[in-house]
């Protein structure tokens, strides 16, 4: 009862309060309170039964090398009770002061207990977060009293001098889990929040990561890694690109979306295995898993097929991704049964759940692209509240094809037909129902089947594996049909299947391009293609995508001066570290990521200019 006593007592202080404890019992406990289990701390991170898993690396890293250039001996999470004896130097913040005699100090690699034996030393007045340097001896702890919760728990470090390297001003919220701020507040103060350990810990991952793809590529395939320019001419049929004024009037620079066409060129040189860690850019919406710059592991190969490119990446990333994946091949799709299974491009197979085809019950309507599809669920889950009601609607307008739900399914085509979508589904289930154009019907409930996966999965009526699943989509189409025409499904550069080649006059949305994405548990992290070597060929698409090639004419002048067949792929890094560190969000893995609406928390930007930069750019605001 005490001890839950004091540790509730201790959650209910402020952590800069917990060193004005002075009454009797807590003194006679002195050690006990040295050793309470802080769990609202950061030793979580730090506990060495967690370093065990492949998803904390802090622990593994190499520690002869961690305090080299550096005036510190130790870091905070690396002394142990093989150390005792011995002088030390470490440097870290306050994390907390306890009875004006115990210091954790916490830097990037752990926490380490400190004691005072010397009375001229006060610790009483220094505010948490505050830099210290600490010189003292390595002592044991009092036997019972290890914290086994702390890499460091066996030890402490008995203080022989405390220096204060810089002190702390008030900060704008305290370094604590169980009081973790808004992402609003995270973002404008990154530079504190880089301190929470799952902070340190995802982007030491992510370096991690990064180094294992290039070891695999360089050191094992001889790939070379070529840095290309990130200001460039616009890139027609992509994504809208960010502009950049000159001092030249009416000129500008784009930032590039991506490293396509250099690495393309890169091919016509000669360079037949390349990659690049690349920063791309596109000015367009930010979401949980987009950012407007973005960073991919961009990879071209001269020679290869669309086999070669997915063999690479599946070794690659059983080579570098930290998580357990399944042995290669990975499975294949086409775009096709992806759409028409689970109702899009990047499905995610952690959970069975997928949609029925059954346009051919509504034959007797003669409608040559009417399209219809069912996708089951549990019965079991009962009545769908108003609010999945609602966005289930929504989501029929949004893609103007017709929804019903269960007994509204029986009301829009009859009893004989509805009794056969039971048959085909299984009496077990309840059903929702999509007419309309085929990709449209899919689509619309293949973000149902998202929706009510997770409703599911809290109802125990929906298993999901915990295992990753990686996925090859290929097969997709070359064209898909847009406003003003046809548009490139993956981007312009994209070789068309050569079975399909006879319709690309005849029929072009029937012809399937060389294009293929790698999918992780509904995360599209990863895409590329084979590409057009043949000039003429990509002058034709080019004309059937009315893009004016003479844009382009660097680069089909590169194609008509001996381009070898080649192939690529680029990895976004961001996704995929997000899913090896079980992240959230991709800006849960980025230092200093961009805000919901594209904006930087931190400094603000963008930012105005003025008037005299805007005289020398030759812009104005209007």
């Amino acid at each position: 009862m005490w001890k839950r006593n004091i540790m509730n007592l201790f959650h209910l202080l402020k952590p800069k309060n917990c060193r004005y404890f002075s009454c009797a019992s807590l003194q006679t406990k002195k050690y006990y309170l040295s050793n309470i289990n802080l769990k609202f701390s950061h030793q979580h991170v730090f506990s060495a039964k967690k370093h065990e898993t492949k998803n904390k690396v802090i622990e593994n890293l190499n520690k002869s090398y961690l305090n080299t250039f550096t005036y510190r001996t130790h870091t905070c999470g690396e002394l142990r009770s093989d150390h005792v004896g011995q002088k030390v130097t470490i440097c870290g913040w306050v994390e907390f002061v306890r009875l004006s005699k115990f210091l954790l100090v916490r830097d990037s690699y752990g926490l380490t207990q400190c004691l005072i034996n010397d009375s001229d030393i006060n610790i009483s007045d220094i505010p948490l977060e505050t830099i210290v340097m600490i010189n003292g001896t390595v002592a044991l702890r009092p036997k019972g009293m290890y914290n086994t919760d702390m890499a460091t728990g066996e030890i402490e470090v008995i203080i022989d001098k405390i220096d204060i390297l810089n002190n702390v001003d008030k900060l704008p919220f305290n370094l604590r889990n169980y009081q973790k701020p808004k992402e609003q507040l995270r973002l404008q103060y990154r530079y504190i929040d880089l301190r929470f350990p799952k902070m340190q810990n995802n982007l030491r991952q992510r370096s991690l990561i990064l180094h294992n793809m290039r070891k695999f590529l360089v050191e094992k395939h001889n790939f070379v890694e070529v840095e290309t320019p990130t200001l460039f001419c616009r890139t027609p049929g992509g994504a809208r690109e960010f502009i950049v004024p000159t001092h030249h009037p009416s000129l500008f620079y784009s930032l590039v979306q991506s490293p396509q066409q250099f690495k393309q060129m890169l091919m016509v040189g000669g360079i037949d295995r390349y990659f690049q860690i690349a920063r791309c850019y596109r000015d367009e919406a930010t979401r949980p898993d987009r950012q407007p710059e973005f960073t991919q592991l961009d990879i071209e190969l001269s020679f290869t097929n669309l086999d070669g490119i997915v063999d690479m990446i599946e070794q690659l990333l059983q080579d570098s991704f930290p998580r357990d994946l399944p042995n290669s091949p990975f499975k294949r799709m086409t775009y096709k049964d992806a759409l028409e299974n689970y109702g899009t491009d990047k499905p995610n197979l952690t959970y069975e759940m997928k949609l029925k085809n059954v346009t051919s019950l509504f034959g007797h309507l003669k409608e040559p692209n009417l399209s219809a599809f069912t996708l089951p669920y549990s019965r079991k889950l009962g009545k769908l509240s108003t609010k999945y009601k609602n966005k289930i609607n929504d989501l029929g307008k949004k893609y103007s094809v017709k929804i019903a739900l269960n007994d509204n399914i029986l009301k829009l085509i009859g009893d004989d037909i509805h009794n056969q979508i039971k048959c085909i589904n299984g009496e077990e289930n309840d059903n929702i129902l999509a007419i309309g154009d085929r990709e449209n019907a899919c689509l619309c409930l293949g973000d149902i089947r998202e929706l009510l996966a997770p409703l599911l999965k809290s109802k125990n009526l929906l298993l999901f594996k915990n295992s990753v699943e990686p996925l090859w989509v290929v097969d997709f189409p070359l064209f898909v049909k847009g406003e003003n025409g046809l548009e490139s499904c993956h981007h312009p550069f994209t070789a068309p299947h050569p079975e399909d080649l006879h319709l690309l006059d005849s029929d072009p949305l029937k012809v399937r391009s060389l294009a293929y994405d790698i999918v992780l548990n509904g995360n599209e992290i990863g895409g590329g293609s084979v590409r057009i070597h043949n000039p003429e060929l990509q002058e034709k698409i080019l004309q059937m995508l009315n893009i004016d090639s003479s844009n382009l004419h660097h680069f089909i002048n590169a194609l008509k001066s001996g381009c070898p067949p080649h192939a690529g792929i680029a990895l976004g890094i961001d996704r995929l570290i997000a899913i090896a560190c079980k992240a959230e969000s991709i800006r849960d893995v980025i230092a200093f990521p961009k805000s919901h609406e594209g904006k930087d928390p931190l400094s603000g930007a963008p930012n105005e200019v003025n008037d005299e930069d805007k005289k020398y750019y030759h812009i104005k605001s209007i």
